[in-house]
């Protein structure tokens, strides 16, 4: 099966959250700023997973030739010729500002210990940081995460919920 294909499920999964999230938010539901919080930071921590290791006995990946997750198969190193430690400092110092911004904007959502006004910029931030990581270690299984990134500054842009 081919990633895209394996990804059909987990898109529509994922489309089905945003509205559900965006549904309790423009409703001034309870819930809605807590859900969104939680998927920020859940996103941002995602990428702290670049920093663990293939799993061992993993296995080959459903349509996927290499471990997603890897500094090491950047087009940097293979592509533009960079030192494989060049770019795993880049690949770390921008994985700890996707966290660090999208912790901070999940904070702002809720108000708590971050000024909500905040927000908007956090988000943005976040994203911008989270899509020239995914273009710099890109795999086509990480293809869903420039979708997440769109849908987060959509949600900022559409102005529907501050």
């Amino acid at each position: 099966m081919s990633i895209e294909r394996a990804l059909v499920p987990l898109a529509i999964a994922i489309a089905a959250v945003a509205l559900v999230v965006w549904l309790l938010l423009t409703n001034d539901v309870f819930l809605g700023p807590w859900l969104l919080a939680f998927l920020v930071f859940g996103h941002g921590w995602v990428h702290l997973m670049f920093a663990f290791p293939k799993p061992e006995g993993s296995g080959r990946y459903t349509g996927v030739s290499e471990y997603p997750l890897d500094f090491g198969r950047s087009w940097l190193i293979r592509r533009a010729g960079l030192e494989a430690s060049l770019v795993r400092t880049i690949g770390i110092a921008l994985m700890v500002v996707v966290f660090g911004l999208s912790a901070l904007a999940a904070l702002a959502t809720l108000g708590i210990l971050v000024p909500a006004d905040w927000w908007a910029r956090l988000m943005i931030g976040s994203a911008v940081a989270s899509t020239v990581m995914l273009v710099l270690f890109f795999s086509p299984s990480l293809v869903l995460g420039f979708a997440i990134n769109a849908l987060m500054v959509a949600l900022v842009i559409s102005d529907s919920w501050t």
